[in-house]
């Protein structure tokens, strides 16, 4: 079994991270970049009142998503909860169309009909965006599954935060990853509140919550994901054991979201303190801690990575106005995108026959 460590000062030099190039890791910074740019405008434009339903923000967590996915291979898929935004831009999802979707535009990657916690894209491995809490777990485990009755090499991520732990789905979802020995991933993103109440007030644990995976004869880690190069060494030995050992993981990566829960979270500085809030912004930044790094190991310069910054914004500004000059959908046109095998006409849409046929 894992145990809890510290952050290795030499994560930096784990091969995973020593493959990659000065401008892999200016990519990685750029992606980082572009989720905290993107999000900054959609509440822009959420609390200007063009955007319906939820929004809830991933601001502070950056380093979390767009660590794990920058790992994906082409067998590797990824399923996540309803702040999904950060994993949608890491695998690829354009601005435009994550954009279109809250505004709730025909454009969208969802055609409108999802919504902030409800992005899909299956031709890049990423099955959403769950607005139910933990009910992509059993999701997860069903793409694990599936890679290995395939015969696949891979892994299914799946992603969820601290107060999904508690639910009963995850749980008998564990059960079957180990009864079955599973490629499947769990990536508990920590962010210290279950919507406005602590870990300590909501979640009976003894020194972390993925030391629960013991209790299922899983493997485990625990870590702190400000940084890319932690994030990276210590998901890739998931990965691997995922991929050669069809073996499951439990991993706790604790992070801070700068926003409220949602932007409905009218509370959001009232269960927690200005002064915890600054200090997270202030040390503990994902986007200026990974900075440093390129700076210090001379890889960028100070004038290129804010030329980075500014392309971001000025992209996201672009995909809100292609939101906004953007159709709804027709009413007509409800029942439709309700399942692809209908909409598509296939065999399996016209007998209900899905997975087990090939």
């Amino acid at each position: 079994m894992a145990t809890q460590t510290a952050p290795s000062a030499k994560s930096a030099d784990a091969p995973i991270n020593a493959k990659l190039t000065a401008a892999d890791k200016i990519e990685l910074y750029r992606k980082m970049v572009r989720v905290r740019r993107f999000e900054q405008v959609s509440l822009q434009h959420y609390q200007a009142g063009r955007m319906g339903g939820f929004l809830h923000l991933y601001i502070g967590q950056e380093s979390v998503a767009i660590g794990c996915v920058s790992l994906m291979g082409e067998n590797d898929h990824v399923i996540t909860a309803y702040r999904d935004h950060a994993h949608a831009l890491g695998v690829g999802m354009s601005m435009n169309e994550c954009m279109a979707e809250l505004f709730g535009k025909v454009t969208g990657c969802s055609r409108g009909k999802g919504g902030s916690m409800h992005y899909f894209a299956p031709d890049k491995n990423y099955w959403g965006g769950h607005g139910i809490v933990a009910g992509q777990t059993p999701l997860g485990l069903g793409l694990a599954y599936g890679l290995k009755y395939r015969g696949l090499k891979g892994a299914a991520l799946c992603f969820l935060g601290d107060g999904a732990v508690n639910q009963g789905a995850f749980h008998e979802s564990l059960n079957l990853a180990a009864l079955w020995d599973l490629p499947v991933i769990y990536v508990i993103e920590n962010n210290g509140y279950s919507m406005g109440t602590s870990q300590e007030r909501s979640s009976a644990y003894n020194e972390n919550l993925a030391k629960r995976a013991e209790g299922y004869g899983m493997a485990w880690d625990s870590f702190v994901g400000e940084d890319l190069y932690d994030v990276r060494a210590r998901v890739q030995v998931a990965i691997d054991r995922a991929h050669n050992e069809s073996k499951p993981t439990m991993l706790e990566i604790a992070t801070y979201r700068w926003e409220g829960h949602s932007v409905a979270d009218a509370n959001k500085m009232k269960y927690r303190t200005k002064e915890e809030v600054e200090r997270y912004q202030k040390q503990h930044d994902p986007i200026q801690v990974w900075k440093r790094n390129l700076l210090e190991e001379g890889v960028a310069t100070e004038d290129e990575l804010k030329k980075i910054d500014r392309e971001a914004q000025a992209e996201a500004e672009a995909s809100a106005e292609f939101a906004k000059a953007s159709a709804y959908p027709e009413p007509e046109s409800i029942f439709e995108d309700v399942y692809w095998e209908v909409d598509n006409k296939t065999e399996a849409g016209a007998t209900g026959r899905h997975f087990f046929n090939d």
